[in-house]
């Protein structure tokens, strides 16, 4: 049994106004996204905004598969939320297959959720306890209007067999207390793909499970993402586990893009000071690790409420420039093909007639004050 001779999945309620959209065109478009969360005084009186997404811009390419990086805080759960459609941008414009996240109503919004995948943080709360697998699967094909239930059985049963649960008369009657967080988390994937999505998101999908499994999980989205072409944003805060899964990295901080690039590019030749610090922090499972002491930058994330003027990083920044950095709003260069980095670092004007950034990147990797 393969998903080829399955075929598409037949949403009931379709919207006929779907338009036909340009194949080489990106899957996703996020424009100058902001999402924004009301502060209030007594219920009532304006006191400020909570601004989480803060001019965020990208495109995903059907079949593409990047991660979204970032410490806690720095927007990427919220970028996701508005993404799925859970959260409205407060400007800014997010187009999946050509149409508006934000303007779908009825049966066109309907038809993105059909076209949607998500994998959850946490399976265990994202499983209902009172149902069983079979139960969990074949509720959204139900909903979707697959009404013959011999087409409903052969879809769960490939669902399960690409998550690698096989046989899957034996995980059929299980309820999500009889499994694994490998299991469950498996069985959250097996939802995700039912009604064979065009793009997956994928909340921090392994953060919960044991390192054992971790890199097993990841293996399976790879697998689905090529087996079906499937364009998948991943939201980590591990930049140990993007190797495995992405072709590209974008670095949020503070709700704004630091770096984009491909993930060699990243982990390789990173570029901005605060994608620098992450890797510094990340750990690898080397011994010598327990001699050196990481450098990581000093304080805490910034208040998104009342974020600092220029570049959201300076305050923490060691090469920040005065005047500069405090100022102004860094601009966005190309350092290279794919490249880009918000930093005055590599700024022409600015640096004069100083290295483009090559004396921080060597010092803050060396350790060494500037």
């Amino acid at each position: 049994m393969t998903s080829t001779t399955l075929g598409p999945i037949p949403v009931a309620l379709a919207s006929p106004s779907i338009p036909v959209v340009d194949p080489d065109a990106p899957l996703l478009s996020v424009r100058d996204l902001r999402v924004w969360y009301e502060l209030k005084r007594w219920g009532f009186a304006h006191a400020g905004d909570v601004r989480a997404v803060d001019g965020v811009s990208f495109d995903v390419a059907r079949g593409e598969s990047l991660a979204v990086v970032g410490e806690s805080g720095c927007g990427k759960s919220s970028l996701m939320k508005a993404i799925l459609g859970l959260n409205t941008p407060t400007a800014g414009q997010i187009l999946f297959d050509g149409r508006d996240v934000s303007a779908l109503r009825k049966g066109d919004l309907k038809w993105f959720r059909s076209q949607v995948g998500y994998v959850q943080q946490d399976p265990f709360g994202a499983l209902p306890t009172f149902m069983n697998v079979k139960r969990i699967l074949e509720e959204p094909l139900i909903i979707n209007g697959v009404d013959d239930p011999v087409e409903r059985q052969a879809r769960i049963e490939q669902a399960l067999i690409e998550v690698k649960m096989s046989p899957p008369a034996e995980w059929l009657p299980k309820f999500p207390h009889m499994l694994s967080g490998g299991q469950q988390q498996r069985v959250v994937i097996a939802r995700s793909m039912i009604l064979g999505p065009k793009l997956l998101v994928a909340d921090e999908p392994v953060s919960m499970l044991d390192a054992s499994v971790r890199v097993e999980i990841l293996k399976i989205l790879r697998k689905l993402q090529e087996e079906h072409n499937l364009a998948v944003v991943y939201i980590t805060h591990d930049l140990s586990t993007v190797r495995y899964f992405s072709e590209h990295i974008f670095v949020m901080y503070a709700g704004r893009i630091a770096e984009m690039a491909k993930v060699d590019d990243i982990l390789d030749d990173a570029s901005h000071p605060y994608t620098l610090a992450l890797l510094s922090a990340s750990s690898d499972p080397d011994a010598r690790n327990a001699l050196v002491q990481r450098e990581v930058p000093p304080g805490e994330p910034p208040s998104l409420v009342h974020p600092p003027a220029g570049c959201r990083f300076n305050p923490r920044c060691a090469f920040a420039m005065e005047g500069v950095c405090d100022e102004r709003e860094p601009p966005t260069v190309e350092i290279k093909d794919e490249h880009l980095v918000h930093c005055w670092l590599y700024d022409k004007e600015v640096m004069g007639d100083r290295p483009l950034g090559v004396p921080a990147r060597k010092e803050l990797v060396d350790g060494k004050p500037l």
